[in-house]
C-alpha cells in the first residue's frame, strides 16, 4: 500500500496487477495457477483500476473549490472625486459551510474502501473459479486414466476370448458381450477426452489466456480439511466476507452523505480582494487622488429552496435503507450458500473415505478374484464384467469425490473470506 499526501492509504502496484512476462511451468501446482490468475486476470485488473480510481477521489473531495477570478475594463473612465477609474480585478474563494469538505472526502473514502473490498471480493471469487477450473481438469485427466485402465483390461479378455474361441473353447456370447462392452468403454473414452478442449478452455479463460492455449495435465490436488461448527462459521462469514463488508462501507458512505446533504442548508462563505486601477486627475489635489483602491469582499450564497435541500436529504437516507436491505438480503443468500458449500465439502470427504478405503479396494479384490476365477474356468464372463464396471464406477465416483472436495473447500475459502489455500481460515 502507499499512502496519499493526506494520509489515505492507496492501492500500490502489486503481484495482483504488475505485469508478468513468464509462464506456467510443466509441473504447475494449483498455487502458481492462482498466481498467474493474479497477474492477468483482466476482470480482477478491472476492479484493481476501479479500486485506483475511488481512492484519487479522496483528494478532489477534499479540496476547496477553485478559486475564481474576475476582471472589468470600463469602456468609457468612470470619474471620480480621486480620480477616474479605468479597470478593475477581483479574485475570491468559496469556502463551504463547516465540515462539509470533511465529510465529502469521509463519504469518498467510505467508497474507495468498498472499491477495495469489491477488488478482494472479485480476487477470492476468481481464485475459486481457478480452483474449480483446475479440480475439474483433474477430474478430467484422471477419469480418462481410470477408463483407460478399464478398456485395457477389456480389450485382454476380449483377445483372450477370441483366442479360445477360434479352438471352440470358449462360447461366442462371451465374446459378443467382451466386444459391446469395448465399445461403450471406447465411447465414454472419446466423450472424455472430446471434453478435455472446453475443460482447457474454461481454465485458460480464468487465467485470462487464450483459450487454445495448452495447459499442463493436473497431476495433484490439495490436501485441504475443514472442521469448522456451523455457527462458527457463520460467525466468520459476517465478520469476513468482503461482499458483506463492502456493503456496510456503502451505508457508511450514504451516512456521510445525509450528514452532508444536511449541511446544504446552511451557506457557503466566499472571501476575497478587489483592486480598481485609478488615475490622477489633473487640476485637483484631494487626499487619495490616483491612488488604487483594494477592497476587502466577503459574499454568502442564499439557501432559500429549501424543497431541494430536503430532496437530497431524503435522496441519502432512502440509499442507505436500500444498501442496508441488500446487506440483509446478501447476508441471507451468502448463509444459504455457505451451509450447502459446507454439506458439499463434508459429503465429498464422506465418499472419499468410503469410496477409498472401503468400496475401491473391495471392487479391486473382487475384480481379481473373479479375473482368476475365470482364466480357470470357475466364474461366468458376466460376473467378470460387472465386477470391471464396479471398479470402474468407484474409481471415477473416488476422483469425482476428491475433485468435489477441493471445489466445496474453494467455494466455503470464498465465502469466509480467505484464499482458497490457507487452510487455518477454516480448520
Amino acid at each position: 500500500m502507499a499512502s496519499t499526501d493526506d494520509g489515505h492509504l492507496a492501492p500500490a502496484p502489486s503481484a495482483s496487477v504488475r505485469e508478468a512476462g513468464a509462464d506456467l511451468p510443466d509441473d504447475a501446482s494449483l498455487d502458481d495457477y492462482l498466481r498467474f490468475a493474479a497477474l492477468h486476470n483482466p476482470g480482477l485488473r478491472a476492479a484493481y483500476e476501479r479500486w485506483l480510481a475511488a481512492v484519487e477521489r479522496i483528494p478532489q473531495a477534499r479540496a476547496l473549490p477553485d478559486p475564481t477570478v474576475s476582471y472589468g475594463y470600463y469602456f468609457e473612465s468612470v470619474q471620480t472625486l480621486t480620480g477616474p477609474q479605468r479597470q478593475r480585478l477581483r479574485g475570491t474563494q468559496m469556502f463551504p459551510w463547516l465540515e462539509k469538505l470533511l465529510l465529502r472526502g469521509d463519504a469518498a473514502a467510505e467508497a474507495a474502501r468498498a472499491a477495495e473490498l469489491h477488488f478482494e471480493a472479485e480476487k477470492l471469487t476468481l481464485f475459486e473459479e481457478v480452483t474449480r477450473a483446475y479440480a475439474e481438469y483433474y477430474y478430467l485427466t484422471r477419469a480418462i486414466a481410470v477408463t483407460r485402465e478399464s478398456l485395457a483390461l477389456v480389450r485382454n479378455w476380449e483377445a483372450l476370448i477370441r483366442a479360445r474361441y477360434r479352438v471352440a473353447t470358449e462360447n461366442y456370447p462371451d465374446l459378443i458381450n467382451a466386444q459391446v462392452e469395448l465399445g461403450k468403454l471406447d465411447d465414454r473414452m472419446r466423450t472424455l477426452e472430446d471434453l478435455r478442449t472446453p475443460t482447457v478452455a474454461l481454465l485458460n479463460d480464468t487465467l485470462g489466456r487464450d483459450s487454445a492455449t495448452p495447459v499442463p495435465s493436473p497431476t495433484t490436488l490439495p490436501d485441504v480439511s475443514a472442521h469448522l461448527p456451523d455457527a462458527e462459521a457463520l460467525r466468520r462469514l459476517r465478520d469476513h466476507n468482503p461482499k458483506l463488508a463492502a456493503l456496510e462501507a456503502t451505508v457508511d458512505e450514504y451516512e456521510r452523505r445525509t450528514e452532508l446533504a444536511r449541511k446544504d442548508y446552511f451557506p457557503d462563505v466566499s472571501v476575497g480582494i478587489e483592486w480598481i486601477e485609478t488615475g490622477r486627475r489633473s487640476g485637483q489635489n484631494v487626499p487619495g487622488a490616483g491612488e488604487d483602491p483594494v477592497i476587502g469582499v466577503v459574499s454568502l450564497n442564499l439557501p432559500i429552496w429549501w424543497q431541494k435541500y430536503s430532496a437530497g436529504v431524503r435522496e441519502a437516507e432512502a440509499n442507505r435503507r436500500a444498501t442496508e436491505r441488500a446487506q440483509a438480503d446478501t447476508e441471507r443468500s451468502l448463509t444459504t450458500e455457505l451451509q450447502f458449500a459446507l454439506y458439499r465439502f463434508r459429503d465429498a470427504e464422506r465418499k472419499i473415505d468410503l469410496y477409498g478405503n472401503a468400496l475401491l479396494p473391495k471392487a479391486r479384490e473382487a475384480l481379481h478374484a473373479n479375473a482368476t476365477a475365470y482364466e480357470s474356468g470357475r466364474a461366468d464372463f458376466l460376473d467378470l464384467l460387472e465386477a470391471q464396471r464396479l471398479f470402474l464406477e468407484f474409481g471415477l465416483s473416488y476422483e469425482r469425490a476428491l475433485a468435489d472436495r477441493t471445489q466445496s473447500h474453494a467455494a466455503v475459502q470464498t465465502l469466509l473470506g480467505a484464499p482458497p489455500l490457507e487452510p487455518e481460515a477454516i480448520r
